[in-house]
């Protein structure tokens, strides 16, 4: 199938990383719109504190792939049914959002969209598993904390925002959505690829959230704590191609991107990106710390997804993820451009 060949030539640069020690295990997985898939895998679900082979079958943790395949799906699929309006404040949903500071909190002028295209002043990460181990309170610090202004970054605070506007409006954790075959919060239904010899829990993680701040808060907030196997991600980008998660109005908004490069929860393809430059300019990816990353090329009806676990038994090391990831993408859509003229 000629699926298949494509997949080999786009396993290829994961295929050396894995042989030359970069990274202990990787998966890819190809689909078109049309249902043809093909998957590739090769090393270790796990180096210490004992080996195991990776299969088709394991789950990996697959970090800030949360924000794409759950929150932005949650966020749009409750704006279809007008449940929240996308560029009406946060404070629809949130109404005790900095409630202490009603008349001058910047916070409550945020609204949703602000919040998925990572337009917000709110910083990129804050330890905020250091401030307590109760998940409600932890909810409540970020909700309640005066956040300092400064430049929009990718934020994870924006996400775990969402993820309360969620819960609030649906009365039920994320973890009660639907998400498909082969999608989990965890812990997941099968076995685990490991991902860190984690400093704070003193253990090596497997079946349990890798990012800090999602373990603290309870395992599934709005930015981390997804699980998938290689089948559940290229399941998710089928149908997302195919049209039968979003609207034709949502698909839009995926799509749209402003001036950098930022749709409604997902990048869209420009110069350097971590797709490769061989993408067409109608193609939306994301990538999760742990060594994962999520592309579909809208033009080609390709979608293809690369799952490592690039941070074990550390993340204090080059792995080379980001070559690697654009590599693929490059090799994957050379060869599937080949298929025309041969």
């Amino acid at each position: 199938m000629m699926i298949e060949s494509i997949c080999e030539a786009g396993f290829a640069p994961a295929q050396a990383a894995v042989e030359s020690g970069r990274i202990p295990g990787a998966a890819l997985g190809v689909v078109s719109a049309d249902g043809q898939s093909a998957v590739r895998f090769a090393g270790m679900a796990a180096l210490v504190p004992e080996r195991e082979a990776l299969t088709r079958n394991h789950w990996f943790d697959l970090a800030s792939l949360s924000k794409v395949i759950a929150t932005t799906t949650m966020i749009l699929k409750l704006a279809e049914q007008t449940r929240l309006d996308l560029d009406r404040p946060l404070i629809d949903a949130i109404p005790d959002l900095r409630q202490y500071d009603v008349a001058n909190a910047a916070e409550r002028k945020l609204t949703f969209r602000d919040c998925l295209m990572h337009r917000t002043f709110l910083p990129a990460v804050e330890p905020i598993y250091t401030y307590g181990d109760d998940p409600a309170r932890l909810r409540a610090f970020v909700l309640q904390r005066e956040w300092r202004e400064r430049p929009p970054v990718y934020s994870d605070i924006n996400f775990i925002l969402l993820g309360i506007a969620i819960e609030r409006l649906t009365g039920a954790p994320l973890s009660d959505w639907p998400l498909g075959d082969g999608l989990s919060f965890g812990p997941p239904p099968g076995p685990a690829v490991a991902t860190e010899e984690c400093q704070w829990r003193g253990r090596v993680l497997r079946g349990e959230v890798h990012d800090e701040n999602a373990y603290a808060l309870g395992g599934a907030p709005g930015h981390a704590g997804m699980f998938g196997t290689i089948d559940g991600v290229l399941g998710f980008a089928r149908a997302l191609m195919a049209g039968e998660i979003l609207s034709p109005a949502m698909l839009r908004e995926i799509r749209t991107a402003d001036e950098r490069h930022r749709t409604c929860g997902w990048e869209r393809a420009f110069a350097g990106w971590h797709g490769g430059d061989a993408c067409s300019p109608d193609t939306i990816g994301h990538t999760g710390f742990t060594g994962t990353g999520l592309w579909i090329d809208f033009e080609r009806s390709l979608g293809w997804t690369l799952l490592t676990n690039r941070v074990h038994p550390t993340r204090h090391f080059d792995s080379g993820i980001s070559t690697l990831r654009s590599g693929v993408g490059e090799k994957l859509i050379t060869a599937w451009d080949a298929r025309e003229t041969s």
